[in-house]
């Protein structure tokens, strides 16, 4: 596999992944450091597909100065295991507990999703299979060094600036420079697929739950703003159109969630009820991911006006107005 040179100082190299999203994009940064953005899932295989594309480039491991992760998620964070335990590592505060994986943080989070899977009126029993953790083996157990928010500079890559991307995860950012319009992007630009905005419990004191969906097309709309010219993605093909894709993206997510509110003129509904609806062959084998696309979807709705939560025995039911 080869390695494909994006810019003119920024290398993408491409790693396998035990995740059915497959192959997941890293970069190496040329600057006053040799920075790598994102680091690929915590497996042997891509460990030794990341070391040989490095190769190509001229580098080992041991050459790379600092890692700046777009975002916690395993598929982005878990070679950082088998990097140098000196390396620095920098990325959104949001990140911490994740990459740490924080025992009492995961301990706190189990009644705040019962509470939530039983709101949107998933059966007791289900809940019981539904496992928020399995991933996690793929990740790593680092610490930041630096913490990153809205506007920073990063420390050895002169011209970027950090953009708050929450949506698809609450710990997303990208790198922007404006010099030539590049963006980094995670996973909150894709070039075949909309992300999935993933739900969360709140954290540093946030006392309710995030809304990702909302969240992230407010994200979207904040690029849109960019003078961007190339944006490189965390999977897939890069984005050489990226105001008409985001564009696009946009335009799609509201024709979904109309869809949506049209189930719900036909009867009010749990989340779940819509959800089995909306994704009947598959949302007992990914329970996380259809549920948090249908509360996206219902979350939009209610955001814009159109619908209205009765809560009946502790579970939410969604009526159109």
């Amino acid at each position: 596999m080869s390695v494909l040179t994006t810019m003119k100082d920024v290398f993408k190299i491409t790693l396998p992944t035990p995740f059915p999203v497959g192959d997941v994009n890293v970069y190496v940064v040329r600057g006053d450091k040799l920075t790598l953005i994102d680091a690929g899932a915590k497996t042997e295989e891509a460990w030794q597909t990341f070391k040989y594309q490095l190769g190509e480039l001229g580098y080992k491991p041991s050459d790379i100065e600092q890692v700046v992760i777009t975002h916690h998620h395993p598929d982005h964070v878990g070679l950082l295991d088998y990097l140098n335990d000196e390396l620095p590592v920098i990325g959104h505060p949001k990140n911490q507990p994740w990459i740490s994986q924080d025992e009492v943080f995961f301990q706190k989070n189990e009644p705040f999703y019962l509470e939530l899977f039983t709101q949107f009126g998933i059966d007791p029993a289900f809940i019981k299979n539904v496992d928020m953790t399995n991933e996690l083996r793929y990740s790593c157990h680092r610490s930041l060094t630096m913490s990153v928010v809205e506007g920073d500079s990063l420390p050895g890559m002169m011209g970027w600036r950090v953009i708050e991307t929450p949506g698809h995860a609450q710990s997303h950012i990208v790198l922007y420079r404006q010099e030539d319009g590049l963006l980094i992007a995670g996973d909150t630009i894709l070039a075949k697929i909309s992300p999935n905005p993933l739900l969360e419990p709140p954290q540093f004191g946030e006392t309710t739950r995030p809304r990702p969906l909302v969240q992230y097309n407010a994200s979207l709309r904040k690029l849109q703003k960019l003078q961007m010219t190339k944006v490189v993605t965390g999977h897939g093909d890069d984005v050489n159109l990226p105001h008409e894709l985001i564009q696009k993206r946009l335009d799609s997510q509201k024709e979904r969630a109309y869809g949506v509110l049209h189930m719900l003129r036909e009867q009010p509904m749990t989340a779940f009820e819509v959800c089995t609806r909306l994704f009947p062959k598959v949302f007992h084998k990914q329970p996380v991911l259809t549920m948090s696309e249908t509360v996206g979807q219902l979350d939009f709705l209610e955001d814009l006006g159109e619908i209205n939560i009765e809560v009946v025995n502790k579970q939410f039911i969604y009526h159109t107005k």
